[in-house]
């Protein structure tokens, strides 16, 4: 079964036609209506998206398959706040991303991510296989970042992200962002900075 399907509780072959022609503002006006084959639609549209945001966070694909269905559920319990301020595309991508961040911060606290460097690719040379250790030491230490600098750090080094783009998906000026982005890497330096200190002394 899809994603649209799961989230909606409808079944392949119910979709309409119609609803696929029509644009995402129509699509959430319908939604908001009571429309549930609406907001089908807007899964079917955005899922591949969606999956690949919560696979950046996530780095594994069934994690990330729940945390895309995770985000369509909220996404769908919310819709009836959603006013049109940004694009509703922004606005999921935003809310995949806290889901993300929630899961990984409650994973952290149940100790569940790991807290050694990821396993090495057979062959794979020794300094390649020190980034790849130190790649995944940055990623476990940017959930320990306020909520909006971890988001801040994701969306543009891990989504690869524009910084309008960001600025778009977190509602802020540009200017305000950089300024959260220029807290958000000195914080992280220093955090990661201890962490390989912790490592380099065991």
């Amino acid at each position: 079964m899809t994603l649209a399907a799961a989230t909606t509780g409808n079944w392949p072959g119910m979709e309409s036609t119609r609803a696929t022609e029509q644009s995402d503002d129509a699509l959430v006006q319908r939604t908001q209506s009571g429309d549930a084959e609406a907001f089908s639609e807007l899964v079917r549209r955005h899922e591949h998206s969606v999956y690949n945001v919560a696979l950046r966070f996530m780095r594994n694909p069934s994690l990330a398959e729940d945390m895309a269905q995770e985000a369509f559920l909220k996404a769908y319990q919310k819709i009836g706040r959603f006013r049109g301020d940004a694009r509703f595309s922004t606005w999921l991508y935003r809310i995949a991303c806290n889901v993300c961040l929630t899961e990984l911060q409650k994973r952290k606290r149940r100790s569940e991510l790991t807290t050694q460097a990821a396993p090495s690719a057979p062959g794979m040379p020794a300094m390649q296989a020190a980034q790849a250790d130190e790649a995944e030491i940055i990623r476990q230490c940017v959930t320990q970042l306020p909520r909006r600098y971890a988001e801040v750090i994701t969306l543009y080094y891990l989504n690869e992200c524009s910084y309008s783009q960001v600025a778009e998906i977190m509602n802020v000026p540009e200017g305000t962002l950089k300024t959260w982005m220029h807290r958000a890497r000195k914080l992280l330096r220093e955090i990661v900075e201890n962490r390989l200190q912790e490592n380099y002394e065991d």
